[in-house]
């Protein structure tokens, strides 16, 4: 009972929050810019609401969280400073520092406990970064993909102020990095298809198919974007968060091919498809902007679907393998050499609760082409 109650209140509580988005948009529609997919736009209804609900009352998992400890490799600054090639670490979730050109770039920097508003509650990570935001080398950019919590951490951002260059931001997200301390002169804006230079590095908006918002009364006032960034030698693509679309054909017809694609593969559901792919689309997706090899991301850090936590690696790891495609999936803080990436060992399977779950899985990547 005390479970029904509170799947009712929190979906009394999700009716209200809609309502009152869609009052004040429709107030404030002439005023303020709100910002749209070029295909799909994503409105959440109450008509949504009943299947999401439902989803979450009856989906049973074997694993939300991992049952063992997840693996890092540890970054420290002499790691670093010993560094003489392009090369991409994943730090957690979206959360990749990259070195190009020999200049660090970070991209997505969240290292709180939480990915909300509050750090007593909400998605609790399930694994520390490998290395702090102190022992960080000098950052010429931060690139953020959008508004949302998992992407852009406040304390993470405060802290950052002082270490980094310059922050380059969809349009209208800067103003949230000002109000946590950054100067406003280090601060670029981009709409899609714009590119800033930063001393030989280009950094490229492109377009993704998703929202954005982080409270009651913003939804989509700031842009979020896919990424294309390119040194001398290299080229990567970073996805941020999307639903699949026609546009990564446009990216890769226009920047590509790619070294590397850093793409969305986790939080996904057939309900929410539109602006969190499922593995198929996510391969489609590096396919589609032609690159050499993939790491997916948007996993293994935080609970944020219905499926297990260890789910995505397994799915995109056989669809991979069906279509011949270098995937790369290395432990946090492991190393990623951009001239020559290696397919990375399968470290997740070491903690899954149930091995056999990759037949399972297996079952479902078979259906699903």
């Amino acid at each position: 009972m005390k479970i029904l109650m509170s799947l009712l209140v929190a979906l009394g509580a999700l009716i209200v929050i809609i309502l009152i988005n869609k009052y004040w948009t429709e107030l404030r529609g002439n005023k303020t810019q709100i910002f749209s997919n070029t295909e799909k736009v994503y409105q959440a209804g109450i008509s949504s609401l009943w299947p999401i609900a439902k989803a979450y009352w009856s989906t049973k998992r074997q694993a939300p969280i991992p049952q063992g400890v997840i693996p890092l490799e540890a970054l420290t600054p002499e790691i670093l400073a010993q560094s003489t090639q392009d090369t991409v670490y994943r730090l957690g979730h979206s959360t990749l520092l990259m070195r190009l050109d020999g200049e660090y770039l970070l991209i997505d920097p969240v290292f709180s406990e939480r990915a909300s508003p509050v750090q007593w509650a909400g998605p609790k990570r399930f694994h520390q970064s490998p290395i702090s935001i102190a022992d960080l080398p000098a950052i010429k950019a931060v690139i953020i993909s959008h508004d949302h919590y998992d992407h852009l951490d406040s304390a993470a951002i405060e802290q950052l102020a002082t270490k980094v260059q310059h922050f380059v931001t969809p349009l209208k997200v800067g103003k949230y990095l000002t109000a946590w301390g950054v100067d406003p002169i280090q601060v670029t804006e981009l709409e899609w298809w714009q590119s800033v230079e930063l001393n030989g590095l280009s950094i490229t908006a492109t377009p993704a198919q998703h929202f954005s918002g982080r409270g009651l009364l913003d939804r989509n006032q700031t842009l979020w974007a896919s990424w294309v960034i390119q040194g001398l030698q290299h080229k990567v693509f970073f996805s941020g968060d999307s639903g699949y679309f026609s546009g990564f054909k446009e990216i890769g017809e226009r920047y590509g091919p790619f070294d590397l694609s850093m793409i969305e593969t986790g939080a996904y559901n057939e309900l929410w498809s539109d602006i969190h792919m499922l593995p198929e689309q996510s391969l489609q997706a590096h396919i589609d902007v032609k690159a050499k090899a993939m790491m997916p991301v948007h996993n293994g850090t935080f609970d944020l679907a219905l499926h297990d936590w260890f789910e995505p690696f397994e799915r995109i790891n056989l669809l991979a393998k069906q279509q011949n495609v270098t995937l790369l999936t290395p432990k946090f803080g492991q190393a990623v050499m951009l001239a020559n990436p290696q397919a990375s060992e399968l470290w997740w399977r070491a903690i899954m609760l149930d091995p056999q779950k990759t037949d399972e899985l297996n079952k479902v990547v078979i259906n699903n082409n």
